[in-house]
This record gives structure tokens, C-alpha cells and sequence, in this order.
């Protein structure tokens, strides 16, 4: 793709940006899922974390904090650097920032299935048929019990509620899915099957243009 992904994260510094928006709905649902995880140690995932502002503000805050282990992928060497400086200064010691494509699941093979999979900014910049495959491995990535957190537009042609139906398709139930009145798509879903094996070597998706 040609965009610049580093540029595209100026749209968080306006309050009222569909983009910030969507950023306090994202964190809301972070902290109510570690809120509700049970005792012990819990594993966290985020494809395509960008500058992960989606989790590490939140867990920097949360009583939590010490008690998560993530990994958060990124393509783009700068978005990654300041996601690993904000790890750092919170004192994250159990947060690991990794430069990589976050399309491919053997980043994944070691904490999954993970307590929290964030697939936010994703399913705006896929094909359809690569969100229903991403979905698909959802169910590998994420733990009996676990949740998920996915975003896309509400443009028409509104995908959200095909998302949700294809997310309870793999054995998820759903916590919350934004209104097309909220103008930002926010879905949550819980996990209630049993993780299937980790498809090792495989490609989720692929970004288009």
C-alpha cells in the first residue's frame, strides 16, 4: 500500500475525529475486558497495533498491568518505535513491541490462544474474503473465555453485521457491536468454543489499496 501509516495517526490529535471516536470506544472495551478476566496471568495480541494506543494507555493504568503478557505487531518501523517508547516509560516489562507483518500467524504461535485479540484498523483495508479468513483464525488466537475487539467503517456497503454473524459462525458471542448511529464500527465478541490449532505459515489477509 502507499499510505503513509505514520501520517494517517494525525487524526487522534483532533478530539472529535471519527478516529478518536472510535480510539475511546476501543480503550472502553480493553479495560472491561481485563476488568472481567479471571485471576492469573493473561496473554494479549494486536494485530497491526499501530502506535499502540489502542492498549498500552490503558494497561499502564490498569491494577492488571503486571499480570499481562502482549505482543504488539506493527509493519511500520516508526509507528512501532513510538509504541515500544510508550511501553518503556509505562514499565511495561511484560509488553513486547515486534516489527513485522502482522498478517502472519506464526507471530502469534507462542501466546496464542491469548486472553485479548485486538484486530482494530484491520478490516477497513482488507478484501472480504480475507476478513472472513481473519476471522477464521480469531478462533485460534483467542483463548476459551477470550475477546476479541475488531473495527470497521460503517460506509456503506456496511459490513459490521456480516462481521458479527461470520464471528458467531466460529463459536464467539457478541458483547457489543457499535450502531450505524455511532458513525465509528466497534465490535466485541467473547470466545465460547475451543480454540482450534494454530495454522502455522499462513497469511490472515493482505492490505489493498
Amino acid at each position: 500500500m502507499t499510505r503513509d501509516w505514520y501520517a494517517w495517526h494525525e487524526d487522534y490529535d483532533d478530539p472529535e475525529s471519527a478516529l478518536t471516536r472510535r480510539l475511546r470506544e476501543v480503550r472502553r472495551w480493553v479495560r472491561e475486558a481485563l476488568d472481567q478476566a479471571p485471576p492469573g496471568p493473561l496473554r494479549a495480541v494486536s494485530l497491526c497495533a499501530g502506535q499502540g494506543r489502542d492498549l498500552v494507555p490503558v494497561l499502564a493504568a490498569h491494577p492488571r498491568r503486571d499480570d499481562v503478557t502482549a505482543r504488539l505487531v506493527e509493519l511500520d518501523p516508526r509507528n512501532a518505535e513510538i509504541a515500544r517508547t510508550a511501553v518503556d516509560a509505562a514499565g511495561l516489562t511484560g509488553v513486547e513491541v515486534v516489527v513485522g507483518d502482522a498478517a502472519r500467524t506464526d507471530l502469534y504461535a507462542d501466546l496464542a490462544p491469548a486472553d485479548l485479540v485486538l484486530v482494530c484498523g484491520v478490516f477497513g483495508n482488507i478484501s472480504d474474503a480475507d476478513i472472513r479468513t481473519t476471522v477464521r483464525h480469531c478462533a485460534a488466537l483467542c483463548a476459551t473465555g477470550g475477546t476479541v475487539l475488531w473495527t470497521r467503517h460503517r460506509n456503506s456497503p456496511d459490513l459490521v453485521p456480516t462481521i458479527a454473524e461470520w464471528y458467531a459462525e466460529e463459536g464467539f458471542t457478541p458483547v457489543a457491536v457499535s450502531t450505524p448511529a455511532d458513525g465509528v464500527g466497534v465490535g466485541v465478541h467473547r470466545f465460547t468454543g475451543t480454540p482450534r490449532p494454530l495454522e502455522r505459515g499462513a497469511r490472515m489477509f493482505a492490505f489493498v489499496g
